[in-house]
């Protein structure tokens, strides 16, 4: 009887086993398949970022394709500084919606050729405060809202809307700063001629402990220009429908 026991309990430990086993299967197939299908919601909600940048790009015809220059031109400088993923998220979809209240300002003054009137200024400036509003009650967007509403800001305190200083402007939109000067000095516009990106990377050493902040400009002088040329031109080309979204941070 001991023996016919013992053969029992073997065999019941056996099939304790496969079925844990196969348990553990299911587990792993079922957290596979929600991982995938989280994976192509997040590419939707990119997609759908996308459109809405190239909205806004569309407006003016002078940006056209700042929105997507920025985004990469952000990824690099953060690469080059050691961001931590959560960093690289947040620039890309910041950098891609960083001028989405530009939707809401008039054509009159968003396209005019010529000089604004202080009035024009404080409607322009306005985008800011709008786009924040916009972009912060989506919950996904929330610390890409932080890049929307401070990317004005100065490092010495001197920017707008809320004359933030140094360490105080979160790290994501201090880096976005630099890459969107980057992108305003070398890229042609009614008000001023581009210049190269050797003569750029001049202004923005410049700037270092003014406008931007020196640990960042550090690690943006430590890219070669032959970097931005390349990311310029990657802008250029027709994307191609099994591209990689741009809001999808580099390995």
């Amino acid at each position: 009887m001991s023996i016919e026991r013992g053969l029992k309990k073997k065999r019941l430990e056996r099939e304790l086993e496969t079925y844990r086993s196969r348990l553990e299967q299911m587990v792993s197939d079922r957290t596979a398949q929600l991982q995938a299908a989280l994976g192509r919601i997040e590419q939707n909600y990119d997609e759908t970022l996308e459109a809405l940048g190239s909205a806004i790009d569309l407006r003016d015809n002078e940006t056209a394709g700042h929105s997507r220059r920025v985004c990469l031109y952000s990824f690099e400088i953060a690469k080059a500084h050691g961001c931590s993923s959560a960093d690289f998220l947040t620039l890309g979809r910041g950098a891609w919606l960083h001028d989405i209240g530009k939707l809401a300002i008039p054509d009159s003054i968003l396209l005019k050729p010529g000089s604004l009137t202080e009035i024009e200024w404080v409607t322009m400036r306005s985008h800011v405060s709008i786009g924040y509003e916009l972009v912060s009650k989506i919950s996904f967007l929330s610390d890409a809202a932080e890049i929307v509403l401070n990317h004005h800001e100065r490092f010495d305190g001197t920017g707008y809307l809320r004359k933030l200083a140094a360490e105080k402007i979160p790290l994501p939109a201090r880096i976005f700063s630099v890459a969107d000067a980057l992108d305003a000095m070398t890229s042609p516009r009614p008000y001023q001629s581009r210049i190269s990106f050797e003569a750029a990377k001049c202004r923005i050493k410049a700037a270092a402990n003014s406008q931007f902040d020196p640990a960042i400009v550090d690690s943006f002088l430590s890219i070669p220009v032959a970097t931005w040329f390349d990311l310029r031109e990657r802008t250029l080309r027709p994307r191609n429908f099994r591209e990689t979204s741009v809001l999808i941070p580099p390995v």
